[in-house]
């Protein structure tokens, strides 16, 4: 397993970025003791520098595939694979480490969370609220060296953080999901994925996202069921 290591210049970095925070945010970390999980533990080592950096606004708790009281938040919220964070009550999901370049849209994203404001239009804060009628699961594939993909990430989060449990947001990282990633053909990223099917390679503007889910929406909300690579 891979350690994370943070020198003091970072670890202020993040103070400042997370100064900001109002309310606390609560982030689920869902991991395995197997060592075939390389980035199980940098992934909450990476959360508990959060928590610490934010003065503890980042609450973050545990839970090992292991132990048999974890594995029924792990069918509650249907982890299948580690690492896992899920943030917002399960409708803002990260499939994978969220480091490099993703760190920054994890970053912003609890703190719109914190503060309760989604930074959308209010057209579209309104059009998720009140005119969206089904439903929509929307995948996010990136990269930790994308410098594009934290905004499509931040994005679909605030999507499912606005539509008030219509919308689920899944940020999956490639280089850990290759078989997700060649499922939906991506040869670039960021892709932006709704209800399966691939609708934006790149960042789409938010009127575009927007249409995009309400040409794709279902009655109900499907979370697909997915082995670790390592038990297949």
């Amino acid at each position: 397993m891979l350690a994370l290591e943070v020198d003091e210049e970072t670890k202020e970095a993040l103070r400042e970025a997370l100064k900001d925070m109002v309310n606390p945010v609560e982030c689920m970390v869902f991991v395995t003791k197997d060592p075939r999980c390389t980035y199980c533990e940098a992934t909450v080592q990476l959360c508990k520098l959060l928590s610490e950096t934010s003065n503890g606004k980042v609450v973050t708790k545990v839970f090992y595939e292991e132990k048999s009281k974890d594995k029924k938040v792990f069918e509650k919220f249907k982890v299948t694979r580690t690492p896992s964070l899920i943030l917002h009550d399960g409708y803002i999901r990260y499939t994978g480490i969220p480091a490099g370049e993703e760190l920054k849209g994890l970053i912003e994203t609890l703190i719109r969370l914190s503060i309760g404001d989604p930074g959308l239009s209010s057209r579209t804060i309104d059009a998720l609220k009140n005119q969206l009628k089904g439903k929509a699961y929307i995948e996010v594939i990136v990269t930790p060296t994308c410098p594009y993909c934290p905004y499509a990430a931040l994005e679909a989060n605030m999507f499912a953080f606005a539509s008030e449990g219509k919308i689920i947001s899944d940020i999956v990282e490639a280089v850990e999901n290759p078989d997700i990633a060649d499922y939906y053909g991506v040869t670039m990223v960021p892709v932006v994925v709704i209800n399966g099917n691939v609708e934006f390679i790149g960042v789409p503007r938010e009127d575009m996202l927007l249409k995009a889910v309400f040409k794709h929406q279902k009655e109900q909300l499907e979370i697909p069921f997915r082995r670790e690579l390592y038990f297949s």
